[in-house]
């Protein structure tokens, strides 16, 4: 059985999201809106790693480094400039996919071992995934127009 491999990038793939949603409110402050909700939505990719760890239990957890590559190649260092949130922003998406293409394959999954728990928790992780992603979106139409446009 290899769930072990999903629920391992689930894992850190939510950790690497907390962590680039703090980054990203603590480089970009100057926004109003940009530090207060990316600290709230850290804090559910935090709860997601938190709630697996009964899972971890139940079927382990293998190595899986590759969502702490993908951190390093987006977040290579803070950003600055015109154009840094719209990037960051855009990086963010990125990694947010990530997560809720493991909660699709992890839900997969749980139904096939008839993991009724699992299930609701992959349903429950992906919902709060896709208002992340809803989230991101929106404020990358917004920013999008101001950077590349109307920025020197």
């Amino acid at each position: 059985m290899h769930i072990g491999n999903y629920i391992a990038l689930a894992h850190h793939s939510e950790q690497e999201l907390t962590k680039a949603f703090r980054q990203v409110a603590e480089h970009h402050k100057d926004e109003p809106d940009i530090e207060q909700i990316c600290q709230l939505l850290a804090t559910w990719s935090e709860k997601h790693v938190n709630e697996l760890k009964t899972f971890i239990e139940r079927y382990s957890e293998e190595n899986s480094n590759e969502p702490e590559r993908l951190t390093q190649s987006l977040f290579e260092e803070p950003r600055s400039g015109g154009g840094a949130l719209l990037r960051d922003l855009h990086d963010l998406w990125l990694m947010a996919n990530e997560a809720e293409l493991c909660w699709i394959v992890l839900s997969q999954a749980a139904q096939g071992l008839h993991d009724k728990k699992l299930e609701a928790a992959c349903a429950r992780f992906r919902d709060d995934t896709k208002r992340q992603l809803a989230f991101l979106l929106t404020r990358i139409k917004v920013a999008a127009p101001q950077t590349l446009i109307a920025a020197d």
